[in-house]
């Protein structure tokens, strides 16, 4: 028997993210053209440094009548590495400009001059016969690197849903390591690490940005930028639509953001520096410090821009120490993935802690391994174990996952002026082990991986004192987290719950520092 006036009931809208075609479309576009470079130009100069070494001393003979000598050589080659970090810093300094006027999309798509432009320059250097353009070219990519290491995580974590943040926050890294691996791959010497292939080896990054400027206009900017910062409510309610699919709750994701700035009119927009004396945000701001300067203190590009001198050192044949270090990125591909897909289920703080307790205890056995190789030559074995062992615990925490926690802990209005901070901290401090970390290597051996080793443990202490979990929560549940840290008044809602922290207005003239 029928039961007539009784309707069937719509199903009810979910509020919980998916992995829709148009979210990983737009993460690959985004990543591949912008990450990607980071990753690739931080490693293609190392397995063929010899091949580069050897252009620049017969380009010097052949203006000069002489070669240089060795010390000379080495200087030149560590500018040659150091320029693109210090090239980084610089990008990092103007990408807070740029996203606020051209938003996070439309900065990616700019930045791609910076990758295109030195493209040409590297490969024409060798018949131009000049090194000097190699050199400003690796200031340009740096630049190029510096703007996107900011503007993608914050256009992805802008991007995801707050339930897949941390899977596409990982993203950064992920590609980043793509980009290591296929450099580390393509500058094999039977490939293009050869003296007539390294010109195009060079010219390859322009190829990624080539396919960003051609894919990336057809996906949406950041939604939460167009609602809270443009104030386009109907364009960020279609990006939505676009990003989620069908039968998710869009008004209720739009609500939130309406939440988040509301709290924002009320701080108004943070520059640079006002977000040092801004005491509601102290402790996030050093969080970001502390996680960004330990990211490369630690040691991890000391070991992208030297493996082959450090494999040579533990014992490996020089002949082979470039199979050793497509090895090692390819674990370290694979070890990322894993963190990015465990990421959501075991938390950031799990991931960042073990990861620097693996660090820093394969540090201290590698300064114990090449210390005792002379007269146990089967720790040689060991060294390559530990080296094997710091990349895996690098990339499970301390590599992807503060691109995550860097865009959740603080909110739209002073998530600019703080990816400003992180970027110039991280450039920096990547620049100072690549330029510092041969001369200390020679000077004290061994025992450098103990200066790396401590780092490590100093970051980890912080992380386990200060860092809240974030994993599942709304940018403004984390922003109040912090609130009590910070010696923040927490007002009652009605009802007992907790509202967002009572905070002063700073100033409200803004400048771009």
């Amino acid at each position: 028997m029928e039961n007539k006036g009784i309707e069937t009931p719509l199903p009810k809208p979910h509020t919980k993210g998916r992995l829709q075609p148009t979210l990983i479309l737009t993460t690959l576009s985004a990543s591949f053209g912008s990450a990607f470079q980071y990753g690739y130009n931080i490693s293609v100069i190392n397995t063929p440094h010899k091949v580069f070494k050897s252009f620049y001393n017969d380009t010097h003979f052949e203006r000069y009548g002489t070669f240089m000598d060795e010390n000379s050589l080495l200087l030149l080659w560590s500018c040659t590495v150091s320029m693109f970090p210090l090239g980084g810093l610089l990008g990092s300094l103007i990408v807070g400009p740029m996203v606020n006027k051209w938003g996070r999309k439309g900065t990616l798509l700019i930045n791609n001059v910076f990758a295109i432009t030195p493209a040409i320059l590297m490969g024409v250097s060798k018949v131009a016969r000049a090194f000097e353009l190699i050199i400003l070219s690796r200031v340009l990519v740096g630049i190029c690197a510096g703007v996107s290491y900011s503007a993608l995580p914050m256009y992805l974590g802008e991007l995801a849903p707050k339930n897949l943040r941390g899977t596409l926050g990982t993203m950064t890294e992920v590609f980043v390591i793509i980009g290591v691996l296929m450099a580390q791959i393509f500058s094999l010497q039977a490939i293009l690490g050869n003296t007539t292939g390294w010109p195009i080896l060079l010219a390859l990054t322009g190829v990624p940005a080539l396919i960003q400027l051609l894919s990336l206009p057809f996906f949406p900017e950041s939604p939460r930028y167009t609602l809270i910062e443009k104030g386009d409510e109907e364009t960020a309610r279609q990006a939505l639509r676009r990003l989620r699919g069908c039968n998710y709750d869009v008004e209720a994701e739009m609500e939130e953001m309406r939440e988040e700035e509301r709290k924002e009119q009320a701080e108004g927009r943070l520059s640079v520096l006002n977000l040092f004396t801004f005491r509601p945000l102290r402790w996030q701001l050093i969080s970001i410090i502390v996680l960004m300067a330990g990211q490369q203190l630690s040691g991890i590009n000391a070991i992208n821009y030297y493996a082959d001198v450090i494999y040579t050192s533990v014992g490996v044949d020089p002949t082979q120490s470039q199979y050793v270090t497509v090895g090692s990125g390819v674990i370290n591909l694979v070890m990322t993935i894993v963190s990015a897909v465990t990421v959501e289920r075991l938390g950031r703080r799990i991931l960042l802690l073990s990861g620097y307790g693996i660090c820093g205890l394969a540090c201290v056995v590698l300064t114990v391994a090449l210390l005792l190789q002379s007269t146990v030559p089967e720790l040689s074995y060991l060294g390559i174990v530990c080296v094997f062992a710091y990349i895996v615990g690098h990339s499970i925490g301390p590599s992807p996952v503060p691109s995550v926690v860097r865009t959740e802990i603080v909110l739209q209005s002073s998530r600019t002026a703080a990816f400003t901070v992180d970027g110039a901290v991280h450039w920096f401090t990547n620049f100072v082990v690549g330029l510092a970390f041969p001369s200390i290597q020679a000077a004290i051996g061994a025992y450098s991986f103990l200066i790396f080793a401590a780092l490590c443990l100093l970051t980890a202490v912080y992380i386990f004192m200060i860092i809240p979990e974030t994993k599942g929560k709304t940018f403004v549940e984390i922003n109040c987290a912090f609130a009590k840290r910070n010696g923040v008044q927490l007002p009652e809602e009605k009802g007992g719950a907790a509202a967002e922290p009572h905070t002063p207005s700073p100033p409200d003239k803004q400048t771009s520092f």
